[in-house]
């Protein structure tokens, strides 16, 4: 091919004033008390009424309410303004309605800015008004500063593709995939493992309906696999994504799974295979081969190789070679897609070996082995483990969350699981009830915390295990359980406990089975964080970036959360999480357009030498590029924003050394004249001062 000439460009100007002279109007909001009830808001409105190219200066109750923004439009029309500063509550709650509010006047929403003189100002002055008052002109002289300097700006426009990319095949994504399409988007599922329904599948009911669990999921999957917008890849990794929201170009790489098809032969094939391993379905409390269904019933309906585990010995193929091929065949494809789902669940807490006498004595199991012992037991007679009857059963909650520095060991990185995993508390006593029913004779002891049993319907729980008789005993973090060999030889296992129902009473409770309800720990998805820039938050899930604003959306837009990715959920909780991940899917793709904020970088041509060092110190991958132009007859290399890329984050700004680069809504100049602002003498605010 041949080479690209580059594209002639005239140098560009950034930061032209308006030729207009600047008419602004003053909005201060009493927020309902927040702020008034600390400062005085008329004086405020009356000291800026007098600074210059002020025209109006108001205050409000509530500036937000129909009411207020009413008389906002109004003065932009009949005063003519062409600036508008509101001080307020923070911008996060308000900033979009006062956008909203002068776009309908006519105005460039950007030719609006906030200052949030509530949570800088009324709340951490509220013990001293006069202060909180000067303090207030000052935050809201700098905002006439930085107005005077504004920018009509346009959102950023991007093509978008309708078309969303789901990672994660447990209930979380499956939802999200479903309601996506049901959306009239194409949706691409990939699982890295060979069977779809995360670890739902391992349940036998679900809280606090107790509806049959695999049943449910099996539903939702049909819906899935049967939509003909969704695509499923199971086995398969994501290897390298570049691009960004509405555009993002995906590698995919998926691994054979070795069996063709659902052939009767596939059952004797699993029989001669003479590798076993332990079956992570069961919580490896039972072994599997290394060719494999998941369990009956599982989807997709086809045996999988573990690759891991097989020896290649080909004893499978011996018996069915129509269906298998030894081969682990390994290809790369790229998808384009618009936005990303990050569904990847959870893993439970593993103990750490001797913890509660986990790993020494096998009377000790997790809560998910617990289940799945139950699920396999039979329903007449004794429930039996490990060769002998089970009459006592101790459960010890908070096992691997709500840990404590200094009291309990740490993770590998350092850090102990600070964290409530919330759901197995709920989980523990729902196990309480199921063996309480099918095994009435056992005597139950309950060793906790606290119990947050905080659903709807979830209390119920607690209530009835209270009135069958599950004996509760409350521990102290600094004084848990221990859990030691029964030198009477009359149980398996004691253990010892302080119990705090009883005034810190030290009391043994023979146990021939403990059960230790295990916390959520995030899923092992390092490779993902690195590969799409993901933020993980302090408990090592997968951080949004507002908890109340944007719940689901990560840092990196068009990338949404969706179930125990984010944090410890139950199953309605991440259904619901996936919802809302699908809405705001639908609503960036829907209209195959996607508007960004117009807060990125953009480059002086004029003063730009090509140095390069705004490239070195961007620390997100194309936002900023040198590229060959051609100014003045001349072939010179000059830095070019992808604004799509692009965040916002100034480091480029100061890496520059011809000041040639800004952030729109952000620049230099602006950030200078609120430096001024606050430090200038202003004579009205003497008095208030004094």
């Amino acid at each position: 091919m041949p080479e690209k000439k580059p594209k002639p460009e005239t140098p560009a100007t950034f930061a032209r004033l308006p030729k207009e002279a600047p008419r602004l109007g003053v909005y201060i909001c009493y927020c309902g008390g927040n702020i008034s009830d600390v400062v005085d808001c008329e004086r405020v409105a009356k000291v800026l009424g007098e600074q210059p190219d002020v025209i109006v200066a108001r205050t409000n109750m509530s500036m937000c309410s129909d009411a207020g923004q009413a008389m906002i439009e109004e003065d932009i029309r009949e005063h003519k303004l062409n600036r508008v500063v509101i001080g307020a509550c923070s911008p996060f709650l308000h900033e979009q309605t006062f956008r909203g509010t002068v776009s309908r006047a006519g105005l460039n929403p950007y030719y609006y800015h906030h200052v949030g003189i509530r949570e800088q100002d009324s709340w951490v002055t509220h013990d001293d008004p006069e202060g909180a008052t000067a303090k207030a002109i000052r935050l809201m002289n700098a905002g006439l500063a930085k107005a005077r300097h504004l920018e009509p700006l346009e959102p950023i426009r991007l093509e978008a593709k309708k078309h969303a990319l789901v990672i994660g095949g447990g209930v979380a994504g499956l939802r999200a995939a479903l309601d996506i399409a049901e959306r009239g988007l194409k949706v691409t599922l990939i699982e890295k493992t060979p069977f779809l329904g995360g670890h739902m599948a391992q349940l036998e009911s679900v809280f606090p309906t107790d509806e049959e669990a695999r049943p449910a999921l099996h539903e939702l999957i049909e819906k899935v696999v049967h939509h003909p917008k969704v695509t499923i890849y199971t086995s398969t990794v994501i290897v390298a994504t570049k691009g960004c929201v509405g555009d993002f170009q995906v590698q995919l790489r998926p691994v054979a799974r070795g069996v063709r098809g659902v052939a009767p032969g596939i059952q004797a094939a699993i029989e001669a295979c003479p590798v076993e391993v332990p079956d992570e379905f069961n919580y490896g409390l039972t072994r599997r081969k290394a060719i494999y269904f998941r369990y009956p019933g599982c989807h997709p309906p086809t045996a999988a190789i573990d690759w891991e585990h097989c020896t290649l010995c080909g004893e499978c193929a011996k018996v069915n070679p129509k269906d298998i091929r030894l081969e682990r065949e390994m290809t790369t494809f790229q998808i384009t897609v618009g936005a990303i789902v990050i569904a990847t669940g959870f893993q439970p807490y593993e103990p750490r070996p001797g913890e509660y006498g986990y790993g020494e004595y096998p009377e000790v199991v997790t809560l998910p082995q617990f289940i799945r012992i139950m699920a396999m037991a039979e329903d007449a007679g004794e429930l039996m483990w490990n060769g002998h009857p089970v009459r006592q059963v101790a459960m010890i909650h908070c096992v691997g969350s709500r840990q404590v520095p200094g009291v309990h060991e740490p993770q590998p990185d350092g850090k102990v699981n600070d964290y409530c995993s919330r759901v197995c508390c709920t989980a523990t006593l729902q196990a309480t009830a199921d063996l309480r029913r099918r095994f009435p004779q056992i005597r139950i002891f309950d060793l906790y915390e606290d119990i947050r049993t905080y659903g709807r319907g979830h209390e119920e729980y607690y209530r009835q295990a209270s009135l069958s008789g599950v004996r509760f005993l409350r521990f102290h973090t600094e004084q848990g359980p221990v859990v030691i060999a029964d030198p009477t030889g009359e149980h398996p296992l004691v253990v010892k406990v302080n119990d705090y129902l009883t005034w810190g009473e030290e009391l043994e409770v023979p146990a021939d089975l403990v059960v230790l309800a295990v916390g959520m720990m995030p899923g092992p998805i390092e490779d993902l964080i690195d590969v799409l820039k993901l933020s993980p938050g302090n408990d090592r899930f997968l951080l949004e970036v507002h908890p109340k604003l944007r719940p689901v959306e990560t840092a990196v837009t068009g990338i949404v959360l969706a179930g125990t990715a984010q944090s410890p959920m139950n199953i309605q909780e991440s259904c619901a999480a996936a919802e809302a991940a699908a809405s705001k899917v639908a609503g960036l793709l829907s209209q195959g357009l996607v508007e960004l904020e117009p807060f990125v970088a953009h480059v002086d041509l004029g003063r730009c030498t090509g140095t390069g060092a705004c490239v070195d110190a961007c620390q997100y991958e194309g936002a900023i590029q040198l590229e060959t132009r051609v100014i003045d007859g001349k072939e010179v290399q000059r830095a070019v924003i992808s604004p799509a890329i692009c965040v916002g984050c100034g480091v480029c700004v100061s890496a520059c050394p011809n000041r040639a680069i800004d952030v729109q809504g952000w620049t230099l100049a602006q950030y200078e004249a609120m430096v001024a602002a606050i430090a200038a003498e202003i004579p009205a605010l003497v008095e208030v001062e004094a």
